[in-house]
């Protein structure tokens, strides 16, 4: 997925606009998700994930709509939020 929308985000302004809205979700999602200790925080951390799917539902329907990502198009948030933030560091 992510080598589609890599190559896209050279010349897609909104693309570009909605990734980086998810890369910074993914950012914090990931940091509150170590510094979680039990059940302190629980509903901030609970928040953060809601938040998060919901950037990333937005993202997807784009990708979806541009034909960038197949339309039965699934995941799951942990492994997104690592890829995301894997290419921040690239």
């Amino acid at each position: 997925m992510f080598d589609k929308i890599q190559q896209a985000l050279k010349s897609d302004v909104k693309l570009e606009i909605l990734f980086s809205k998810a890369r910074e979700y993914a950012d914090i999602y990931l940091l509150a998700k170590k510094r979680q200790k039990g059940c302190d925080g629980l509903g901030e951390m609970t928040n953060l994930k809601d938040e998060f799917i919901g950037v990333l539902d937005e993202l997807i329907r784009y990708c979806i709509d541009k034909k960038y990502v197949a339309d039965n198009f699934s995941y799951d948030i942990d492994l997104m939020a690592d890829e995301i933030n894997a290419l921040i560091k690239k």
